[in-house]
């Protein structure tokens, strides 16, 4: 069993266009993905981060097999989750032998932790996202759309996909909703009769149960 030891935070600084990548990555698929188009380098050490990137944010990628597997990769989130120097954004691959498990990773990750989580179907999806993520972060910190400014707050693209997976919601009641409550802790807390006036009785009760229950 992991001991725990204290998050490696890779190089002191990792420059803009770049990304340092756990040395089991070499030669993978996402890797693969990402040569050619920003600069990868790869390091040991690195547990528990997958990827660490610019602004001192990392990526953790939890494969279909690790969610197969149990709950063993609530611990390395947990440990980034706590680093107060780092910036951990999630990616989970969901695939249809995975489907079943997403729900509770995506509870625990958002609701639990209030880290940012991005479902992908693939590691050669995976690797486009994460090109788009440091190309991003050349841009001003307040136009970053992946990065929060506090943890109840996510970044738009990932709160509108958690979004649209509750039960009930869907991509057109996903946009009313959060036009109405913009974080997910706002949401969280809405009472039945708040939610029935954006989307009716049925999805309200949907909704409220999926919150009530995942506390």
């Amino acid at each position: 069993m992991e001991s725990g030891p204290p998050v490696a935070t890779g190089p002191i600084d990792v420059p803009l266009g770049h990304i340092v990548a756990n040395e089991k990555w070499r030669g993978s698929q996402l890797a693969l993905g990402m040569q050619g188009k920003i600069k990868l380098t790869f390091e040991d050490g690195l547990t528990p981060v997958d990827f660490h990137l610019s602004n001192r944010s990392c990526v953790l990628y939890i494969t279909e097999a690790d969610l197969v597997a149990g709950n063993a990769y609530r611990k390395r989130l947990v440990r980034v989750r706590n680093a107060s120097n780092l910036q951990g954004i999630v990616l989970v691959e969901k695939t249809q032998m995975s489907e079943q498990y997403f729900p509770a990773v995506q509870k625990f990750t958002v609701l639990d932790l209030g880290m940012v989580l991005l479902p992908v179907a693939s590691q050669v999806e995976a690797a486009c996202l994460i090109v788009q993520l440091v190309q991003e972060q050349t841009k001003e910190h307040s136009k970053n759309p992946f990065l929060r400014k506090k943890r109840a707050l996510l970044s738009e693209p990932s709160l509108l996909r958690t979004v649209q997976q509750i039960p009930g919601v869907g991509k057109v009641k996903a946009p009313l909703l959060l036009q109405k409550f913009p974080s997910i802790q706002q949401l969280s807390n809405a009472s039945i009769q708040e939610l029935e006036q954006v989307v009716g009785q049925a999805a309200a009760q949907q909704i409220y149960v999926f919150f009530t229950q995942s506390r």
